[in-house]
């Protein structure tokens, strides 16, 4: 299932027979030190797979580390964690990582994916502006969703959205990413996204 085809349908299940329930492929995106590895270990029903790596001294000075002081690792590959929606849908979330030199992993990782979450931090948003570019390339549909580190935001929505120059089409909320239910929101507005292209 390539990124713009609909959700496969169903045929009716044998009578009395257990259905498992419809994986669906969604990406978790965003700048480095956003939050993409908090949000999945967060939302992950099953022990979240990380590459996460010690930050070097050679890699320190070339990520910016100003807001992420305590950052000691970063995601290298990807984060893999799933979720079950209800018994009908299951989601299998796939982080990016977000350094640029880590851009060409992004085609395999995203191949197959409804819909994607890139995260932002309202400190630093040109660090989102290649995540953002990128989904509206590839025409996934996808909503962005501010951080609110330390429980704050440093610009409003509407700042956000005008910076990003990004659609009314495009939902922009701000989520918690340390918080279950918080990334449970973000991800349903991203599914109730991609689910109403697929009936147009």
């Amino acid at each position: 299932m390539t990124p713009t085809e609909p959700l496969p349908a169903r045929g009716p299940a044998a009578p009395g027979a257990v259905r498992p329930p419809l994986p669906v492929k969604m990406v978790i995106a965003g700048g480095f030190g956003v939050g993409k590895t908090t949000a999945v270990g967060a939302i992950s029903e099953i022990e979240p797979l990380t590459t996460e790596a010690s930050i070097t001294e050679v890699a320190a000075g070339v990520d910016d580390l100003t807001h992420t002081p305590r950052k000691t690792t970063t995601t290298v590959a990807m984060d893999f964690g799933c979720l079950t929606i209800d018994p009908t849908l299951k989601l299998y979330l796939f982080g990016t990582p977000g350094q640029e030199r880590f851009g060409f992993m992004w085609d395999d990782i995203v191949e197959g994916a409804v819909g994607g979450l890139v995260i932002v931090d309202t400190r630093r948003l040109d660090d989102c502006y290649a995540a953002v570019d990128y989904f509206e390339h590839k025409g996934i549909p996808f909503a962005v969703a501010v951080n609110a580190f330390d429980g704050r935001v440093e610009h409003t929505l509407e700042e956000v959205r005008w910076a990003l120059d990004v659609s009314d089409g495009v939902p922009v909320v701000v989520f918690d990413a340390r918080e279950r239910g918080s990334v449970r929101d973000a991800l349903l507005v991203v599914l109730e996204l991609a689910l109403a292209r697929t009936e147009r």
